[in-house]
């Protein structure tokens, strides 16, 4: 797998892609939030391509303070391979690169499966609580 960042032609693979995974919701604009990473410079979306289709992604970014993952995804089709491993590397390199010296992640409580995934590839559960408020 060759990990890029996103380009234009690749936004609504990207969108698909998190579609099958089952990432996007509805009060989230899939879109809006890449250009948002795409146009700030602490953050970006990777894609992973394999035989020329997008089959991994995530998008990084620091909040000055830590780093964070988000809409991680492989293609359901893809899954088991170690791509999303390959892809999460490469997050954390990026971040490194950045200056970040920790990096967390939040996963829907009922997300059984990500939590395994995370928890394989060294990652723990921090006993930390999450508020939210939308603007």
């Amino acid at each position: 797998m060759r990990i890029v960042e996103i380009a234009d032609d690749d936004i609504e693979a990207v969108v698909a892609l998190w579609e099958r995974c089952g990432l996007t919701r509805p009060w989230n604009d899939p879109r809006a939030d890449i250009a948002l990473a795409r146009r700030t410079p602490t953050s970006t979306v990777l894609v992973g391509r394999a035989d020329g289709a997008i089959v991994a992604t995530a998008m990084a970014g620091s909040d000055g303070h830590r780093g964070w993952v988000y809409y991680l995804g492989v293609d359901p089709a893809a899954q088991g391979g170690g791509r999303g491993r390959e892809i999460m590397q490469a997050s954390e390199d990026w971040l490194r690169a950045q200056g970040v010296p920790k990096m967390q992640l939040m996963v829907r409580g009922e997300n059984v499966g990500a939590r395994g995934f995370y928890q394989r590839i060294g990652y723990e559960l921090q006993d930390t609580l999450v508020f939210g408020k939308r603007f």
